[in-house]
């Protein structure tokens, strides 16, 4: 697996440099995971059609409106897929395995696409597959500012509230949960073939 570390980026900018990385796993043959976070933005999935309270910037992945901001982990999955169901799997098994060493109350629920605690969410994922090879990803709140996510319910769910690590009393900085996170996918996705 080859691990790119981008920092802050604005999202436009990652996801026209999310292509390129694209472009080089369809050639290449390997499992690229981007490590990045972006400024203040709400995306949108292709598939909504609501329209919000706040300025949203247009993806092409899965799923409803998701909030990013400074203080929140964002893995993005370039991986070759060939069983894209056994691939889902095995990236929520990577964060079911972070979880359940800090976390365990944290739960994913498949009717929600995220993983929560109660009605708090606190990773969103979305997914895209093209030529047999993934995009997009996970996001996973460590420290955000949850008055800011908090100006919409998170991918549009009501009753839903966005948390975090350290609103959860996880004091891990991000460079730890990233590391940590990059150990149980390497874990989760060593022992066969997607």
């Amino acid at each position: 697996m080859i691990v790119h570390q981008w920092g802050e980026i604005e999202y436009i900018e990652a996801r026209q440099k999310m292509d390129l990385i694209h472009q080089e796993a369809m050639q290449d043959g390997k499992n690229h995971l981007i490590l990045c976070s972006h400024p203040n933005v709400f995306t949108v999935g292709v598939a909504e059609k609501e329209q919000f309270g706040v300025s949203v910037v247009q993806s092409d992945r899965g799923g409803s409106i998701t909030c990013h901001s400074a203080g929140q982990n964002i893995f993005y999955f370039c991986f070759q897929v060939k069983n894209p169901a056994r691939f889902y799997k095995k990236v929520l098994q990577s964060f079911e395995k972070f979880f359940a060493k800090h976390l365990p109350s944290v739960k994913y629920d498949k009717n929600q696409s995220g993983f929560y605690i109660q009605n708090r969410k606190i990773a969103s994922l979305g997914f895209r597959y093209s030529h047999g090879v993934s995009l997009h990803g996970v996001s996973l709140n460590v420290d955000v500012d949850l008055a800011f996510h908090s100006q919409v319910n998170p991918c549009n769910l009501e009753g839903v509230i966005p948390t975090s690590l350290h609103a959860e009393k996880i004091y891990l900085t991000q460079k730890e949960v990233n590391e940590e996170v990059i150990q149980c996918i390497e874990e989760s996705f060593c022992d066969a073939a997607i």
